[in-house]
């Protein structure tokens, strides 16, 4: 199979949080804790003209990420207990509940916020792409409830022969830190200069 990864349509994204809200519920977790976020960029202003009227330098976009599967992933290295695993077979990061002591040491050492830490059962947990979803035939929440599908999954490799390889974009941390298994079609005000 290789290595999965996710594809997210940046242009696409209206910020509606389907993908979220669907992975909030599939995954029954309380409030605060989300495996896949939304987010929004904004910057910019509104400028009166001395001759009237108001005209904007206004971008705005939005954002949807959780864990990356990332191919160098900080959070595993940083677990002292071992309850993180990345499969040798497609590459998908997960969080043995069984190990973790809830040290939150992973929460801290991953760039993109993925792991979440449970106050109620002192554990913390991330995505793990619905790999119970997969082994039916299914596709993991977030990229069945898209309604734009902005979101796609599969081996990475197919994924970026077919979009490219840009996997940051304003607002995220380098993709150099631990190599995430993501491609992006960037809303045009996310771009970065060397895109």
């Amino acid at each position: 199979m290789g290595q999965l990864g996710f594809y997210i349509n940046q242009s696409l994204c209206t910020g509606c949080k389907a993908c979220s809200v669907s992975c909030k519920d599939k995954n029954n977790l309380d409030v605060g804790i989300n495996f896949r976020r939304v987010y929004t960029y904004e910057n910019g202003s509104f400028m009166e003209q001395p001759g009237g009227g108001i005209v904007h330098n206004i971008k705005a976009f939005y954002y949807s990420i959780s864990c990356n599967h990332c191919t160098n992933p900080k959070c595993l290295p940083s677990c002292p207990v071992g309850a993180i695993f990345k499969d040798k077979d497609n590459g998908v990061v997960t969080i043995d509940q069984e190990i973790c002591q809830g040290t939150q040491l992973c929460v801290k050492a991953c760039p993109y916020g993925a792991p979440q830490y449970n106050k109620k059962v002192f554990k913390s947990n991330k995505c793990n792409l619905c790999i119970d979803l997969q082994e039916k035939g299914e596709d993991p929440v977030c990229v069945a409830t898209c309604p734009m599908r902005a979101i796609e999954f599969g081996p990475i490799d197919e994924l970026r022969k077919k979009y490219g390889n840009v996997s940051q974009i304003k607002g995220m941390p380098s993709d150099t830190i631990t190599n995430p298994n993501l491609v992006i079609t960037p809303h045009k005000d996310a771009r970065l200069s060397s895109s």
